[in-house]
């Protein structure tokens, strides 16, 4: 491919950074930019970003990390976006600003307009419809509320001068110049107001939650050409040509693209997704039922657990507690002590998502006794993520009647061998570390790449895949049994707290 460029760019929009890499033809970086942007609490459970903060840090990094190449736009061959899914944007079609801060999918602020629709007997209307539980995590509520609380916003919705996104979709008008106001199935299918079986929005949960459908995106595949940057952006029009939630995002880049591969992300948040195969499984053990892509007319759903609270538990002991200066002090410090001495942490800050979903459960600390260090809070905390995954695979492989031989990880914790360990010997299950940790901005890069030739196929993206370290669990399953027994008691006493 003698003209072809010698990169795709992936615009990875997160949690706590927004980040951009170009990546080669075989996979690996060439070079990246990432920056922070503030984290807002207005009140006890609530979390807003302010929506210009990411797109000025996304356009800040994209240009960066072309600068830090030494990339002209003529060099890349398309965009693709990923994103924090659930996350609210609302801005008028006119200017392009934003009408309020955007509420970030970890908030708990509509927990009230989740149980009124449930006291109201919706929860099976949504739950066979979108896949998804009634709970304040996912975007439809979260558009209601703004709708009820911003006087006038309504009737300017009705008119179509008010467009709601995902911050996929708020991207991409910005990168167009407000030309393309879309979407791709995997984030539609976060929202609540999104039919699984006729992957088009559903009027009856746009009623029941009273939203206008003039706000809404066009649903578009994941990997086609949407569009183009405007030339003011980066000098050049590039193509834009991917879009994925970023756990979707994740499994593809992660190649889990057989029905029973699955991967887990350890982030902010900790996301495993299984590849349950064209045809949506509808889940009784707690867990959700997601689209994981589109490809041309070919539809792939995922069986999906969400942790809340996982690496943002380490954040907690470094910024809250102090326990450490940063975050890669925790692994020697919990190395320190050989277990817990009994003691567990349930990072239930924001309640607990799959398989419990409890938005009152809260917090909590059990097992306490005067021996008690700052190693075994290190320890548990990082326990925490490895037994909040068991759950979650345990409700996965009854509801798919899969057993799973392997599990790809990949995010931040994941550097962590002593956690890696633990995880392994816990499920029971090898787990597999890729030497590429960047699985959901390659996943972006590879659903845009395919879309205009970079990559061929999806066997030039297996070829791609290579292992950095594989985890092997111990024979004596016992141990682990019996301390995952302890960690479920744990649960079971955060419940309900804040109700």
């Amino acid at each position: 491919m003698p003209d072809m460029p010698d990169y795709t760019l992936a615009l990875d929009q997160g949690t706590t950074s927004s980040r951009s890499i170009l990546f080669r033809r075989d996979g690996h970086p060439a070079a990246s930019a990432q920056q922070e942007f503030p984290q807002l609490f207005p009140q006890p459970g609530h979390v807003e970003h302010d929506p210009e903060a990411i797109w000025a840090s996304q356009l800040a990094t994209a240009r960066e990390a072309m600068k830090a190449a030494n990339a002209a736009p003529g060099d890349i061959a398309a965009i693709g976006v990923t994103n924090q899914r659930e996350t609210t944007v609302l801005w008028e079609r006119d200017s392009g600003k934003p009408v309020a801060n955007a509420i970030v999918w970890q908030s708990r602020i509509t927990a009230p307009i989740c149980a009124r629709l449930k006291s109201d007997g919706l929860e099976p209307l949504f739950r066979e419809r979108t896949g998804l539980v009634l709970d304040a995590y996912f975007s439809g509520t979260k558009i209601a509320h703004l709708l009820v609380t911003i006087p006038g916003l309504r009737e300017r919705a009705e008119r179509g001068e008010i467009l709601f996104g995902t911050v996929d979709s708020f991207l991409v008008w910005r990168l167009t110049g407000g030309k393309q106001h879309i979407s791709d199935v995997s984030n539609a299918s976060r929202t609540l107001l999104f039919n699984l079986h006729t992957l088009e929005w559903d009027d009856e949960l746009l009623k029941a939650l009273n939203i206008p459908r003039a706000m809404l995106p066009e649903v578009r595949a994941s990997s086609e050409v949407y569009g183009e940057t405007d030339p003011a952006h980066f000098g050049k029009a590039i193509p834009i040509a991917g879009i994925a939630g970023d756990q979707q995002a994740a499994t593809f880049g992660q190649a889990c693209f057989e029905p029973g591969s699955a991967k887990n992300t350890y982030g902010t948040g900790c996301f495993l997704l299984m590849n349950s195969g064209t045809k949506p499984i509808a889940s009784k053990h707690g867990l959700l039922t997601t689209v994981g892509w589109k490809i041309g007319d070919e539809v792939v759903y995922c069986l999906e657990g969400s942790v809340f609270v996982a690496g943002a538990v380490v954040q907690w002991l470094r910024d809250g507690l102090k326990l450490v200066k940063s975050a890669s002090e925790i692994e020697a410090l919990a190395a320190s002590v050989p277990d817990t001495e009994g003691v567990y942490i349930v990072p239930a800050f924001v309640g607990l998502g799959a398989p419990h979903w409890d938005p009152d459960a809260r917090g909590t600390i059990v097992g306490i006794t005067r021996g008690t260090t700052q190693a075994h809070l290190a320890r548990a905390a990082l326990e925490s993520m490895a037994y909040q995954t068991r759950d979650v695979l345990d409700a996965m492989q009854q509801d798919s009647g899969l057993n799973l031989a392997s599990l790809k990880v990949d995010g931040g914790a994941t550097a962590n061998n002593l956690m890696m360990q633990f995880q392994a010997d816990l499920l029971g299950v090898t787990v597999q570390r890729p030497k590429c940790q960047e699985t959901t901005a390659l996943g972006a890069a590879y659903l845009a790449g395919l879309a205009v030739g970079f990559w061929k196929d999806r066997d030039d993206i297996r070829r791609n895949w290579a292992l950095d370290r594989e985890f092997k669990p111990t024979a004596d399953r016992a141990p682990f049994d019996e301390k995952h027994a302890r960690w479920n008691a744990a649960v079971q006493r955060s419940l309900g707290w804040a109700k």
